[in-house]
């Protein structure tokens, strides 16, 4: 069999869907062996594009989403792709091509060591070499790309090498199930967990698996535990619990923080050291439980004092098993501090003043949507808002950045969930300035015919450093530029582009949206003028 198409036989071999893919003439072997194929090529505009839906594919699916690109500028381009997929926990495999290796007429035109820079920023990278590799590398780049934590794998394939043949054989794909946690550290943690006045639990990022849905659930039901979530755990328990204080958004001076202050054991599922801390320990502080696939990072402000290893449903099922519910005085605090935030989060939802404030969006948008429809965010001071006050009903339903924290990833993320899971609504939110890093896959977007809203808060300016600026002291300066017209921009590309000037202007453009067909892009003026009030008034709410 030609190697290229083994490779593409291997890939099939691994139930592999779609490759999103920006081909150059290097990977024109594999793309003749992808058309004689199942598996769908998915053309973009830009590698970017590609691999920010191939690591959103991986994201939703938990199987390895595919992304291809040529040699050269090609594989530099895929270079965010594979750190937002590598710090974000989403397999992803790389495929580029390369000049061939044994014999080039070329010299070292367009020629870089892309396996070597692909080194620090996947779990596995390899040139092949030869046609008969090919089936064990594959098998080993998808178990190695799905394994806790999961993160970017990459693969080479020359050209010459393409055109080899081979006779070897495919490997049946196996799934590595995840080790169990010790009894020992189990029996540990109940013994903690029942020394406890005022026990928490946080869910982070390693802990936002499908499978886990459930056993946290019935983890919190049967303990009677409050918890609160990092940005990456949104959603995996039902946010409308009542027992779910919030989501840190902050590293510290936020309304939740309240009740972080005043637990004496953080019971800490799936924590990932790449985001942001939601609590700072002290030596001599309040006591933390570890519980993830693989041990802590120990740095200065983390240092559990027990790790439970394992696979997390099955720690936290018998964790379940093992505890027995009892009434703490301690739920009467908490209770009051999830009274005390919802009482801030709520503050300006009814605010109507235009341009619109962020936390006016987020409620309308929740208001709008159902439980499984899927908003996609890109990166910027929105963030924020949609972090704090918009309330994920089910796993997955809030697509946030918060390990590379990338702009440019949030419209490719948006197709990926409509390509997906069509009978769900998916909406972009993204700032004009990350828009605009990616905004030619709306041509992509149309020409696959996909259902699609995206909303551009437009400030004219990449307002999240501005908002650093003005918290350092600093003048006002080099952060402003001008934005083309989104509505004729978009319509260019064949999508239907509108203006809201209005709050209720925008209701009726997002009611129609709703109800219709096709790409759709909201021009959406926003106001960021109340971040520093607010942040403000966290501050000295601490201070007092």
């Amino acid at each position: 069999m030609k190697a290229s198409d083994l490779f593409v036989k291997s890939l099939e071999n691994e139930g592999v869907e779609y490759i999103f893919a920006v081909p150059g003439e290097e990977n024109l072997d594999l793309l003749q062996s992808i058309k004689n194929s199942s598996i769908r090529l998915i053309l973009t505009r830009h590698e970017q594009g590609a691999g920010f839906m191939a690591a959103t594919y991986g994201r939703l699916t938990g199987k390895p989403g595919v992304c291809m690109a040529t040699l050269g500028p090609g594989a530099t381009n895929l270079v965010t792709p594979a750190a937002f997929a590598q710090l974000g926990g989403m397999p992803l495999l790389l495929i580029t091509g390369q000049k061939p290796i044994k014999k080039s007429k070329q010299a070292r035109f367009q020629i870089i060591d892309v396996v070597d820079m692909m080194r620090p920023i996947t779990k596995f990278t390899k040139s092949i070499t030869h046609a008969h590799n090919i089936p064990s590398l594959v098998r080993e780049s998808f178990r190695i790309a799905v394994t806790e934590k999961p993160g970017a794998v990459h693969l080479e394939l020359p050209e010459d090498v393409a055109r080899e043949t081979s006779d070897e054989a495919l490997f049946t794909p196996e799934r590595i199930a995840s080790a169990v946690a010790s009894k020992s550290a189990l029996q540990k943690a109940v013994e903690m967990i029942e020394a406890a006045k005022a026990p928490l639990v946080l869910i982070g990022a390693g802990a936002n698996r499908k499978q886990n849905c459930e056993a946290l659930a019935n983890f919190i039901d049967h303990t009677g535990f409050y918890f609160f979530t990092t940005q990456m755990g949104k959603g995996v328990i039902d946010e409308r619990h009542p027992h779910y204080l919030g989501t840190a958004a902050l590293s510290s001076d936020d309304f939740l923080h309240q009740g972080i202050e005043q637990a004496d054991l953080i019971i800490n599922i799936g924590h990932d050291i790449i985001e942001k801390p939601p609590f700072f320990m002290k030596v001599g502080g309040k006591k933390v439980i570890h519980i993830n696939y693989h041990p802590s990072e120990i740095d200065a402000v983390y240092f559990p004092q027990l790790n439970v290893v394992g696979d997390i449903f099955e720690s936290v099922s018998m964790l379940s098993e093992l505890l027995q519910p009892k009434e703490r005085s301690s739920s009467t605090h908490f209770k009051e501090v999830k009274e005390n935030v919802s009482k801030h989060l709520s503050k300006y939802l009814a605010d109507t003043r235009f341009p619109m404030l962020p936390q006016r969006l987020v409620h309308l948008l929740r208001q709008n949507l159902n439980e499984q429809d899927v908003v996609s965010l890109d990166n910027g001071i929105y963030k924020l808002w949609f972090a704090r006050n918009y309330p994920a009903y089910q796993h997955n339903t809030l697509l946030l950045d918060n390990a590379l924290a990338t702009m440019g990833a949030g419209l490719p993320s948006a197709m990926a969930v409509n390509l997906l899971y069509p009978e769900r609504t998916s909406v972009a939110v993204v700032g004009d300035g990350g828009f605009m890093m990616n905004s030619q896959e709306l041509e992509t977007a149309v020409r696959l015919s996909l259902n699609l809203i995206v909303i551009i808060l437009n400030d004219e300016a990449y307002g999240m450093i501005k908002w650093k600026q003005e918290d350092l002291g600093l003048d006002d300066f080099g952060l402003d530029y001008k934005n083309p017209d989104f509505v004729k921009y978009a319509e260019s590309y064949g999508a239907k582009g509108y203006r809201a000037t209005s709050d209720n202007h925008f209701q009726e453009i997002l009611n129609s949206c709703l109800q219709s067909k096709g790409v759709q892009v909201i021009d959406l003026p926003v106001d960021y003028s109340l971040n520093h009030e607010i942040l403000n008034v966290l501050i000295k709410q601490k201070q007092s």
